[in-house]
């Protein structure tokens, strides 16, 4: 990604712990990193394919000078928040707040705190056996969509598949989504928890019966393995009723460990290899 550097914008703001910081105020120096592709603005010298960094000054002052928080750390993810929504070109930001003369009793500069956000490429699997099953689908689509921190990219046919695992159950309607989200993995999780319990979902038996069930298979090119998450899906390889809605919106996805694509996947299952 190419880059647009920020340095130390200053702004007048009543950020901090104190009555007395809430009640003087003080100056603030901001600097951002922005990351994009400004490939086409290079080629064609017009500004809509960059970014107009006069209007991200404008926001991060705005931002400053008109809103208050107890900590930096709460200011520079307002700031990067803003700017990661409001700019659809923007991939990811990095932010610096300084806070000159931090009342700490001591002789120092500054306190500063820097962070990195940016918008992360997600595949869920999404599966419904029980009642309006395509509702529940569609369901789980829309909340995600209704988000504001996250875009449904693409949505797959939903297919009619046989239970997974040993329990005796009707059949499920099961597809994959793409998404770009700025939520964390576990934020993620959490998140689509809280749309399965919006469906009435209830997890009574393992591989049971479910209105909803919505699963993170890839996010970025993460591994990761921890009690309450895994990623990717441990289960992805085994299991067609997943590979099969997602190999139609992401046939060259490699996958991070097997490196291979989410068809060779599948083409690999199909012949019993996994």
């Amino acid at each position: 990604m190419d880059q647009i550097r920020i340095s130390n914008l200053e702004a007048f703001g009543y950020h901090g712990v104190f009555e007395e910081e809430a009640l003087l105020g003080q100056k603030f120096l901001v600097s951002v990193d922005l990351y994009l592709d400004t490939r086409r603005a290079g080629k064609t010298d017009d500004l809509q394919e960059s970014l107009d960094y006069g209007e991200v000054c404008q926001m991060i002052k705005k931002i400053v000078e008109t809103e208050r928080y107890r900590l930096i750390e709460r200011l520079a993810e307002q700031i990067a928040g803003k700017l990661l929504l409001s700019f659809e070109r923007l991939r990811s930001v990095q932010v610096t707040v300084k806070k000159p003369w931090a009342p700490v009793l001591i002789s120092m500069e500054a306190v500063s705190v820097t962070i990195k956000r940016g918008w992360h490429q997600v595949f869920l699997s999404i599966g419904s056996n029980m009642g309006d099953r395509e509702g529940y689908l569609d369901f789980a689509v829309d909340q995600l969509n209704a988000l504001r921190d996250t875009r449904v990219i693409a949505v797959s046919d939903y297919i009619e598949t046989e239970p997974y695992g040993p329990v005796e159950q009707d059949m499920f309607l099961n597809g994959a989504l793409e998404i770009e989200t700025l939520m964390t993995p576990h934020e993620l999780l959490e998140t689509a928890m809280q749309i399965e319990k919006e469906a009435h979902r209830e997890r009574l038996v393992h591989w049971g019966p479910r209105t909803l069930d919505i699963d993170i298979l890839f996010y970025d090119d993460l591994v990761m393995a921890e009690k309450k998450l895994t990623i990717p899906h441990p289960e992805i390889q085994k299991r067609e009723f997943v590979l099969k809605p997602l190999a139609s919106i992401a046939p060259y996805y490699i996958h991070p460990v097997y490196q291979r694509t989410v068809a060779g996947l599948l083409e690999k299952l199909q012949e019993r290899e996994f």
